[in-house]
């Protein structure tokens, strides 16, 4: 079950299947034991019963045998009374209703019964003592001179119904405490697991980029050896990344001094000399170098996205940003791009750094993928939403999919280092900001839309 895939629901359902058990077997043990005592009372009451009437049974008897004395009947040896008459096995004294009893003498002869007393129920004794038949717990006692026996019964549907009774009274508190004990094992195991839950939670909120280690100062010990091994695996992630973005960033460093030459000395060549074909070949040279520095400037961006600080500690207008853009496009000879800011300050605390480098990107690309003949359009929202739209055929479907990998250009025919969307994703999850791309535009039968939405600045 679904259910038991949670540690927590197999702690409390283990605790409280644990407690209901004991719960039950202590009841049990309870009742098992109240039923000995039970016994006990009620055959020392039958003892007890017995002990009673027999003394006031003999003296009965010797009444009735005085009166008959009287009236002159004969007697035997012993004093009794040969033929009582009125006392024979039909006599019918009322002692009680729960406890009957019966008297027979030492030939067997009942000679009084209680009222209900049934002689099938009173088996004859072979000697004083308990005795239990199907029905009945019996006591049986013989008077000190050996003339009387009495027998006392109790019928075990009482005992039987007394039992029940005293186990129900048992198990009727158990229907209340052990549904209360289980909502309360409940709310202690959900209570104990509050530190996972706040691990599990800081590990589901973090970052794909966030790799600072995780707070262990308020977890139990059994959690510690779990944080510290994620620890470890975070720094060893971290500092992986950090050489990975290291290389690149140096490596884009170093290129640039030495590409920077070979282009002069490419140009030098293509200047000085008459040869078509040898000019033609410094062209090529120029033109491969050109794309070698564009990739290492790209590769440096992308170290920075991936390693630098993107947010700052003070708020800026990043409508500055925008306009600074643009107008080195402008200088550059780019004179399509097209820029619609609002009058108020948009006030942001992302670095202005990764804000250029994330626009450049997008206006890099929408000039080189857009139609040649058309602006680029770059607005900013006073909420903060950035737009940078181009003409041009729509994305296939499949491009859509690919479009922010690494190395992937939309279209091979262009030139391109396939890194510029792939810095501006790079940014944006790392920042927290939000990029949508619409093709067609939204209203449009064609173009792309790269819309960014950028987060709210925090509070300082």
């Amino acid at each position: 079950m679904r259910i038991f895939q949670s540690l927590q629901a197999r702690l409390a359902f283990t605790v409280g299947l644990s407690i209901t058990l004991l719960w039950l077997a202590a009841a049990g043990l309870t009742a098992s034991r109240l039923g000995q005592d039970f016994e006990q009372v009620y055959d020392d009451g039958l003892k007890a019963t017995a002990d009673r009437l027999l003394p006031i049974v003999r003296h009965d008897l010797q009444k009735t045998r005085h009166s008959d004395d009287d009236a002159g009947e004969e007697h035997d040896d012993e004093g009794r009374a040969r033929d009582p008459g009125e006392m024979d096995g039909d006599s019918d004294i009322r002692y009680g209703e729960k406890v009957s009893f019966l008297v027979r003498d030492r030939d067997g002869r009942v000679l009084i019964r209680s009222h209900g007393a049934n002689d099938a129920d009173f088996p004859p004794a072979l000697s004083d003592g308990f005795l239990r038949t199907a029905t009945h717990q019996l006591y049986y006692d013989t008077s000190a001179d050996g003339r009387l026996t009495i027998a006392v019964a109790e019928p075990l549907d009482q005992r039987e119904a007394l039992s029940r009774k005293m186990l129900l009274g048992l198990v009727s508190p158990l229907l209340v405490v052990i549904p209360f004990s289980l909502l309360v094992i409940l709310l202690l195991v959900r209570g104990s697991l509050k530190p996972v839950r706040q691990l599990q939670k800081g590990l589901e909120e973090r970052g794909a980029q966030d790799l600072s280690p995780l707070p262990d100062g308020a977890l139990p010990r059994e959690l510690l050896p779990i944080s510290a091994g994620v620890n470890q695996l975070l720094g060893r992630l971290r500092d992986a990344f950090q050489a990975e973005r290291t290389l690149a960033a140096n490596a884009a460093h170093e290129l640039r001094t030495p590409v920077a030459g070979a282009i002069a000395q490419a140009q030098r060549i293509r200047a000085e000399t008459s040869d078509p074909q040898t000019a033609g070949r410094a062209t090529e040279i120029e033109t491969t170098l050109k794309r070698l520095m564009r990739m290492s400037e790209k590769l440096m961006q992308l170290a920075r996205a991936e390693g630098g600080r993107l947010k700052s500690d003070e708020v800026s207008d990043i409508r500055l940003v925008v306009r600074m853009i643009a107008e080195d496009f402008e200088r550059a000879g780019e004179g399509r791009v097209s820029v619609d800011l609002p009058s108020l300050a948009v006030r942001s605390d992302l670095d202005p750094d990764a804000v250029g480098i994330l626009l450049r990107n997008l206006v890099e690309n929408a000039l080189k993928h857009g139609a040649r003949d058309r602006p680029v359009l770059v607005s900013l929202s006073p909420e903060g939403t950035l737009r940078v739209a181009n003409d041009g055929p729509p994305l296939p479907a499949d491009a859509m999919a690919r479009l922010m990998q690494r190395f992937e250009r939309g279209n091979a025919r262009i030139g391109g280092t396939g890194l510029g969307l792939s810095i501006v994703k790079v940014i944006c999850d790392r920042t927290g900001a939000r990029i949508e791309v619409h093709s067609p535009r939204k209203g449009q039968p064609d173009g792309v839309e790269m819309v960014i939405i950028l987060p709210s600045p925090a509070h300082h």
